[in-house]
């Protein structure tokens, strides 16, 4: 059972203190606190854990610092929409909101390999009114010979240029608890010229003490890719392990699942699934074309097929996109063949506004319709 409070209740005042030393007071139920800060306000919601099948829904909204109270369903329990169309989706971070209804495009490098080739990509995003990127730091590789990143070694100059070509979010895939406290102290020691959004990756979807150090922190978002080969019930109850620990500021990224049934392609593209996380869950959902297509091939329309991927997902009513670019591709460390170039960029982004639109548009034919 959820109990939401007014907006800004105050927790030191008489109201909240009634409140929770009744809910303290119930037998056999625990609960527990969960803060939610809005550019606006702040929401608490308490979570009843336990038998509360037999809790009296009026007489919690009655109680002086309720607003309402909603009946969840065992799994997703912070994540879920719960049949309430009320609660808030999404969050607010550095300055840009990232929920059910914004758009976001992540280009960037795969693999930080050197401070040039950073700034020219850095440089051509805010030519082209970018202000999110992606950035990898830290590289999970399946064959332990291959790059493994630079670490820790990469951030200052990587979090200096996003400030100096306005970059406002960098999603960065972590693998270690480490590297958040590397992260943290490096944006400190440069002056916080950016943001940082934790990204996990599919290999890591099921670390479950990874997955909990992200959630204890609440500084930095997350950005959790689905596990690939696992179902969709067990990624999102990945992401409900980060809110279980107090971050739920989380992103849902599809990126392709892991099976033969998607050749030539990489992977086999999931975007169907874009609709159905955000009807369970209140998470922005983001798609990765270029993880699930894995190359730079053109249809004989004379589009890239990644393109094709991301059209499908943004008319879908994806939130966001994370795809590889990189100024020199056959420069780059990992995954430049399938990595967008420095032409096609434009393209990509004016053909990503204009399956937004449409999307925007599909939205008010089936509103007219109700």
């Amino acid at each position: 059972m959820l109990i939401i409070l007014h907006p800004d209740t105050d927790i030191s005042s008489e109201a909240y203190r009634e409140t929770l030393n009744f809910i303290d007071a119930l037998p056999g139920v625990s609960s527990k606190v969960h803060e939610i800060q809005g550019q606006q306000q702040k929401l608490t919601e308490i979570y009843l854990l336990g038998d509360t099948k037999k809790l009296n829904a009026e007489e919690l909204e009655a109680l002086p610092a309720v607003e309402r109270v909603v009946r969840i369903s065992e799994e997703y329990r912070i994540l879920g929409r719960h049949a309430d169309s009320k609660r808030t989706t999404g969050f607010h971070y550095n300055g840009l909101t990232f929920d059910q209804d914004s758009f976001h495009v992540f280009a960037g490098l795969c693999a930080v390999d050197n401070p040039t080739h950073v700034e020219e990509m850095m440089r051509a995003l805010k030519e082209n009114g970018q202000q999110c990127t992606r950035m990898g730091a830290y590289k999970p590789r399946t064959n332990p010979y291959t790059f493994q990143g630079h670490g820790k070694d990469c951030l200052p100059y990587v979090f200096e240029l996003a400030g100096k070509y306005d970059i406002k979010v960098i999603a960065m895939e972590i693998t270690h608890e480490s590297h958040i406290e590397e992260i943290d102290e490096c944006l400190e020691k440069t002056g916080r010229p950016t943001g940082v959004m934790l990204q996990i990756g599919t290999r890591n979807t099921q670390n479950f003490e990874l997955l909990k150090a992200i959630g204890r922190q609440k500084e930095y978002p997350a950005l959790l890719k689905r596990g690939f080969g696992i179902s969709l019930n067990e990624s999102l109850n990945a992401a409900e392990y980060l809110a279980s620990e107090g971050n739920a500021n989380v992103v849902f990224c599809l990126r392709g699942m892991k099976t033969d049934g998607g050749a030539p392609h990489r992977n086999l593209v999931d975007f169907a699934h874009v609709p159905v996380i955000k009807r369970l869950t209140r998470m922005p959902v983001c798609v990765d074309p270029s993880h699930s297509v894995g190359n730079h091939e053109r249809a004989p329309d004379g589009i890239l097929e990644v393109t094709h991927a991301t059209a499908q997902g943004i008319i879908a009513g994806a939130n966001m996109v994370l795809v590889d670019f990189h100024p020199h591709p056959s420069k780059a460390l990992v995954d430049g063949p399938q990595a967008l170039t420095m032409p096609d960029l434009p393209a990509f982004l004016e053909d990503a506004n204009l399956c937004r639109e449409t999307y925007l548009k599909r939205q008010t034919i089936y509103k007219k319709a109700k």
